[in-house]
């Protein structure tokens, strides 16, 4: 198996509505996950597909609106912590999704947030991708955009200043050599993360609590097999489980912080080792 053949885990993060299930979908050149229009309608829930994309076997896992500040607490906790059974071990890349949009107090404000929760670890494994690049001017490409906003030329410079833009709407059919062309765009972007893996030693992004739940994901697997349990679906009721047993381990936290575990915010770091021992105790 050659390193462009090795599996990825990749995690799609951003608000409801920058377009995250339009972005796996055009990855794929299917439709992997139902598109909403209405932006108070987006992706509520965490959900996750397999494909093989250009000779890459890619899990793209479609987040909730994490930066949302409009959903209930107890909601966005139980989809954060199946984001978290999802990527365990940990994902390979993080692709941070923003919109090719003027840039208000508000969209400043998600910037932010993103700076502010992600650690300087998780930062090596992430890029920035734009959606709706019909908006970008004539001529005009992502890193141009890019330098008329002080935040962010931040966070594209701390992701290693990767950045792609794809248009979900208006760039299906352009000439697949042209710059506004979804084609162009896919193959840029697969190229960057496979630069991410290599320059992380093909390793993916992880921490304690990433590699606790995937041990015990593994554990409860063994367990099942032994039960004598239909193969094909070990994996997703182990993961099922685990997610029941952090649901009741995460009551108490805040939402804040379990995106922490996820991305290595300092913010987590104070609820870490309870957690931990938590997890490292479920099921016995």
């Amino acid at each position: 198996m050659t390193e462009q053949e090795k599996p990825r885990r990749i995690a799609i993060l951003g608000k409801t509505g920058a377009g995250k299930s339009s972005l796996v979908n055009t990855i794929c050149g299917e439709e992997v996950f139902k598109v909403y229009h209405n932006v108070n309608s987006g992706t509520k829930d965490c959900q996750s597909a397999t494909r093989s994309v250009h000779n890459r076997r890619i899990t793209l896992i479609d987040t909730p609106g994490l930066f949302d500040t409009d959903r209930a607490e107890e909601e966005l906790k139980a989809e954060i912590l199946r984001c978290i059974t999802e990527c365990a071990p940990g994902p390979h890349a993080f692709l941070i999704l923003l919109k090719v949009e003027k840039f208000t107090v508000h969209e400043n404000a998600v910037v932010e947030k993103l700076l502010e929760y992600f650690s300087e670890e998780a930062f090596k494994y992430a890029a920035v991708v734009f959606t709706h690049g019909d908006q970008l001017s004539e001529g005009e490409k992502i890193k141009d955009f890019v330098q008329k906003n002080e935040k962010l030329k931040e966070i594209v410079g701390k992701c290693g200043h990767r950045c792609h833009v794809i248009d979900n709407k208006y760039w299906k059919n352009n000439n697949p050599q042209d710059y506004r062309s979804n084609q162009f765009q896919v193959q840029q972007l697969l190229q960057t993360i496979d630069d991410i893996f290599l320059a992380n030693g093909g390793t993916c992004y992880t921490n304690e609590m990433l590699q606790e739940v995937y041990k015990k994901i593994l554990e409860e697997e063994a367990r099942l097999r032994h039960s004598g349990v239909d193969p094909s679906v070990i994996r997703q009721r182990a993961k099922e489980r685990v997610w029941e047993g952090l649901w009741f381990l995460g009551k108490g936290i805040a939402v804040t912080a379990l995106v922490g575990v996820l991305v290595g915010a300092a913010v987590a770091f104070p609820i870490f080792p309870a957690l931990l021992l938590g997890v490292r105790e479920m099921f016995r």
